[in-house]
């Protein structure tokens, strides 16, 4: 089947998923209520990314009939997104204490890296290392990581979907650029569900993603990373570029309030670019300056490293400067009380 069938095949379903979706919480009362830790004012439907799940979920066994992924990667992803999505969706309709939903997160990560054929090596300085264990515990941390922020950073109006679509894309451009433009396939169906999503969810949002679509976004988009280096070692970091301004903003973010010795797993609203919402008045401002970023910015750096031209490490240095530097100026992890 061609891919250019699939992708619109996928945009629709998440369109059509997402309205039904809505439907559902409306006529169940299952909404956002704005509170004192919220980023937005109006009482909103919430669990839509549960479309982007189901619609990616579906469409990943053919993936791996075409040849397009590898059998074990799908299995991979298909048995760790939907652990992370269930355990968000029973977050979303009550509450998992923190510790078991970290405990479900782990136990999600080992079954993807139990499905790698191997870990990739760790392309650093011109050369590249086979890390063996430890290569896998940090591998978990990452995966774990990933998912956690993309919760954290899932706080205003299509900020959760725009970077999924443009690392997705960007995603694709890198195997494009090395010459195996067929593994592109598996970021741009992901891309694709997330753009269904988007039409309900760009500011002002008529739903909400949820635990359940952002969990599995960020888990998801960390397995494509690695199945990314395990193609080719300098792909990793060109990922991590993409990824950029999620993982520069949550993990400033989260340093800073451990240092204040703060209950991180509490709600709050501290991060860049909530402060930058409320600074300029609205979602769509800082959703499209998200967007600017990672195309003007963080993609030409990853094409870079993709290229061979300049050391990952070094280009993710150089490109999470800027970053760095606004979570600074709009005053990441601060009280904001103070």
């Amino acid at each position: 089947m061609s891919l250019w069938i699939l992708l619109p095949g996928v945009f629709g379903v998440a369109l059509l998923l997402t309205w039904m979706l809505r439907r559902y919480a409306l006529s169940r009362s299952l909404m956002d209520i704005p509170n004192a830790r919220s980023s937005h004012s109006v009482p909103t439907p919430r669990g839509g990314g549960v479309a982007i799940v189901l619609a990616y979920l579906a469409v990943l066994p053919l993936v791996g009939y075409q040849g397009w992924l590898s059998w074990p990667l799908v299995v991979g992803l298909m048995g760790t997104g939907a652990l992370v999505a269930v355990i968000g969706f029973l977050d979303d309709h009550g509450h998992i204490a923190a510790r078991w939903r970290l405990l479900a997160h782990f136990v999600a990560a080992a079954w993807l890296l139990a499905w790698l054929p191997a870990l990739p090596r760790l392309a650093l300085l011109g050369t590249s290392f086979d890390l063996g264990l430890i290569g896998y515990v940090l591998a978990a941390v990452m995966l774990v990581w990933l998912l956690n922020l993309y919760n954290f950073m899932d706080g205003i109006d299509g900020i959760a979907s725009v970077e999924a679509i443009t690392v997705c894309v960007g995603g694709a451009l890198l195997y494009a650029l090395v010459g195996i433009p067929m593994l592109a396939t598996a970021p741009l169906l992901l891309g694709a569900a997330v753009a269904g999503f988007l039409v309900w969810n760009f500011p002002p949002a008529k739903i909400f993603m949820g635990d359940a679509g952002s969990g599995f976004l960020g888990v998801v988009l960390g397995g494509l990373a690695l199945q990314a280096a395990w193609v080719a070692p300098q792909l990793l970091w060109a990922w991590l570029i993409l990824l950029g301004v999620f993982v520069l903003d949550a993990t400033f973010t989260l340093l800073r309030r451990l240092l204040r010795g703060d209950k991180v797993y509490e709600a709050h609203r501290s991060h860049a670019y909530q402060y930058a919402s409320r600074e300029y008045g609205a979602h769509l401002p800082v959703t499209l300056a998200v967007l600017a970023i990672n195309v003007l910015w963080l993609l030409p750096w990853a094409c870079v490293v993709a290229l061979g031209y300049i050391d990952g490490l070094l280009a993710l240095l150089i490109a999470y400067l800027p970053l760095a530097v606004l979570a600074v100026r709009f005053r990441a992890g601060r009280l904001e009380s103070t």
